[in-house]
């Protein structure tokens, strides 16, 4: 899980949307709930679909924060080889400092697939859905869900739960707030930040995230608690195209990536 803190955010977000208040309409019958939620799951589909034919680059970012110590790092690029195959590359990975907690396969697999999270056709009966009410986002009024798995499964499959935000218009997710679960055995000491991801819409047609952000205080059962952050862009969203060439640019030779454990290290003052 999310191992501890963060010391200091590199990337600054200048405007992150802000919920304000809804404007008065009335609450859909459940009929027309369950006729939101068979809509906005296809276009979530849909979407699903085309960002599988995007590029783009995705950078993760954890800090510990308190007690402070060091970082992880991550960049990729999403993108595809000379058969048309999709494939991740990483192109900056530097020796984690992490001093306080450990990175584990499950903090890579929820930056990788829960964080940006999308509920199509295929994972739709793994949840419990309730309709909550209505709000905005930003300038975006939006029906909002309550979300969570309806159980853990022992293969290690990572799930979201929280609050997801859909765009009464185009239909689509504009924004999450929750944290990853899933099914750990009683020794496994991890624990899970709550995040927020917010999407934008690309192309002029479908949302796709863009940023999340995590500032929480991870209490574990053993050892000390840790505050971390956690920022991850997805950004250079391009559609893929054979007679298209897409170049990016130098690939640092920093180490590769570091190895995931799933145990607490010992405190390190900052520098």
């Amino acid at each position: 899980m999310f191992l501890r803190g963060c010391a200091a955010i590199l990337f600054l977000f200048t405007s992150i949307p802000l919920l304000r208040a809804a404007e008065t309409k009335a609450d859909p019958t459940p009929e027309q709930i369950q006729s939101i939620i068979n809509r906005f799951v296809q276009k979530e589909t849909e979407f699903a679909k085309a960002r599988d034919n995007y590029v783009y680059r995705q950078t993760n970012k954890l800090i510990e924060v308190d007690p402070p110590g060091g970082t992880y790092e991550m960049v990729e690029e999403v993108t595809f080889d000379n058969r048309n195959r999709r494939i991740e590359h990483v192109t900056r990975a530097p020796v984690t400092t992490l001093q306080n907690i450990l990175m584990t396969p499950e903090d890579e697999q929820d930056m990788r697939n829960v964080m940006p999270f999308v509920m199509t056709n295929d994972t739709r009966d793994q949840y419990i859905i309730n309709y909550v009410g209505r709000e905005q986002v930003d300038e975006i009024p939006c029906y909002v869900f309550a979300v969570r798995p309806k159980e853990l499964t022992k293969d290690r499959k990572r799930y979201f739960e929280g609050q997801i935000w859909v765009d009464d218009r185009d239909l689509q997710i504009v924004k999450t707030y929750g944290r990853s679960t899933g099914y750990l055995r009683k020794h496994e000491d991890q624990q899970f930040p709550k995040f927020e991801t917010y999407r934008e819409q690309i192309d002029g047609k479908y949302w796709f995230p863009t940023y999340t952000y995590a500032d929480d205080t991870l209490n574990f059962q053993e050892g000390p608690s840790q505050r971390i952050k956690v920022i991850i862009k997805y950004d250079q969203y391009k559609k893929f195209s054979t007679e298209t060439t897409i170049t990016y640019g130098d690939v640092s030779s920093d180490n590769t990536p570091p190895s995931i454990n799933s145990s607490p290290a010992p405190p390190n003052p900052p520098k």
